[in-house]
Formats: C-alpha cells, structure tokens, sequence
C-alpha cells in the first residue's frame, strides 16, 4: 500500500517561498513509469494541478505557474518537494501530493492533504 505524507508551514507570509515536502512509503519514487504530483485546492475552487517529477526525474508543470514553480526530489529519502516563489494570498489553498500511474488509471493515491494560508 502506497501512502503520501505532505508537510511543511501552514502559514506563509506574502512574497515568500512556500515550501513543502511529500514522504512516500510502500514504493520508491524511483520505479518506472510513476509520476508524482503536487495539486491544490483553493477554497470554494476546484482542483487545480501544478505539476509533476517522473520516476527519472524530469518534470513538467503547469503553464500558469510555471515561472513560480520548482519541484524536486530526494531519491535516498524517497520525498519530493515542492517551492511555490513569490506567493500571494491567492495561493492559500490545501495541497495535495499524488502519484500519477502512468496509465489509464491516472493517479492513483494522494496524500491527505495540508492547509498553506498566506497571509501576513
């Protein structure tokens, strides 16, 4: 059983990098053909997806977030992370890590979530 952990602050302050890590255990981050991203869910808004580290450690993200967005990886600790630069107080959202399948499936498993505010 695949299980995804996210942490870091809960609260940010405005013009600053949010910065958050998802802990993976049950499989390897590494393993051919998974993918893992980060989503996030503003409040009364819809999913949105920002944006993804393959198993080889490419990744791709999301055109509107682009020039804001880093995601990276520790392949010894089995975590990947996220940097959101430059935040507003439309960034305060609940984040989501996933695992994408690489298949038909599309993600299969998702972290339970953590609330960023920003605000300061």
């Amino acid at each position: 059983q695949v299980q995804l952990q996210e942490s870091g602050p809960g609260l940010v302050k405005p013009s600053q990098t949010l910065s958050l890590t998802c802990t993976v255990s049950g499989g390897s981050i590494t393993t051919s053909y998974y993918a893992w991203s980060w989503i996030r869910q503003p409040p009364g808004k819809g999913l949105e997806w920002m944006g993804v580290i393959a198993y080889d450690g490419s990744t791709h993200y999301s055109p509107s977030l682009k020039s804001r967005t880093s995601i990276s990886r520790e392949t010894s600790k089995n975590q990947f992370s996220l940097q959101l630069s430059s935040v507003t107080p439309e960034d305060t959202a609940v984040y989501y890590c996933a695992r994408d399948s690489g298949s038909d499936r599309g993600i299969d498993y998702w972290g339970q979530g953590t609330q960023v505010t920003v605000s300061s």
